[in-house]
């Protein structure tokens, strides 16, 4: 597909930002759904070093809260200053997804690129969790990397190039992620879809040199992308 919003991303200085298969491009593509009206209040979850949250700023006009982990509020604030994003459009936090510490029906919607699968997969997760912070009527829109069919019984060998068994355990199919879905009482399911950036994001994060980048070139390059894929998935808060 053409990337007509991510193109101006693709400096070589922003993807060295990246920690995985390109999110700029797997979030154009998920927000092809979007439902979401400009000046809406968003959170980011699992937003990294920042670069979803200036795209959601920039591109769809979001108030968004960039929350993460694992990155330092300062550190963002610093790249979103740069990125010449005002200070109201986007705020930086640290957060743990496991327990969002937000106000009832604080957001409009929720995006999350590439991050859900790794504290997503409780099913209760959605009802005691994210749920709660998310506006009636508001939108949940995820993007996770999967697999075209689960092979978890009989794993093949050019996945284990790179990654082990339990690494594997956070790449699932399509009806897995439906079936997760579909036991929160809170959620309704509007779509749980392969994507078709698979190819494109993974070329742009195997042409990086950090080490983690290097270290999945040998899965990819032996074939393993062929049971690969990105899933998407569109909930709405009842």
């Amino acid at each position: 597909m053409n990337y007509p919003k991510s193109e101006k991303y693709n400096t070589p200085e922003l993807m060295a930002k990246i920690m995985g298969p390109n999110p700029v491009k797997l979030l154009e593509e998920l927000m092809l759904e979007n439902r979401t009206p400009e000046g809406s209040v968003v959170m980011d979850l699992g937003s990294g070093q920042g670069l979803t949250s200036v795209f959601l700023a920039k591109e769809y006009g979001f108030k968004v809260y960039a929350a993460d982990l694992w990155s330092e509020p300062e550190e963002n604030r610093k790249f979103f200053d740069s990125m010449g994003v005002s200070r109201e459009m986007i705020t930086p936090v640290k957060a743990d997804a496991s327990q969002l510490e937000f106000e009832n029906e604080f957001f409009d919607a929720v995006v999350s690129t590439d991050s859900y699968n790794y504290f997503g997969r409780d099913e209760e997760y959605l009802d005691r969790c994210l749920l709660p912070c998310v506006k009636s009527g508001g939108y949940i829109y995820i993007a996770v990397p999967g697999m075209k069919k689960d092979c978890h019984d009989n794993l093949p060998p050019e996945l284990l190039l790179s990654w082990t068994p339990e690494q594997m355990e956070y790449m699932r199919d399509t009806d897995y992620w439906r079936g997760i879905f579909s036991h929160s009482s809170g959620a309704e399911i509007i779509s749980v879809s392969q994507m078709q950036s698979n190819e494109e994001v993974w070329n742009d994060w195997l042409m990086q040199e950090n080490e983690y980048a290097v270290g999945d070139r040998k899965s990819m390059e032996a074939g393993a992308g062929k049971y690969l894929n990105f899933i998407s998935a569109v909930l709405r808060k009842k």
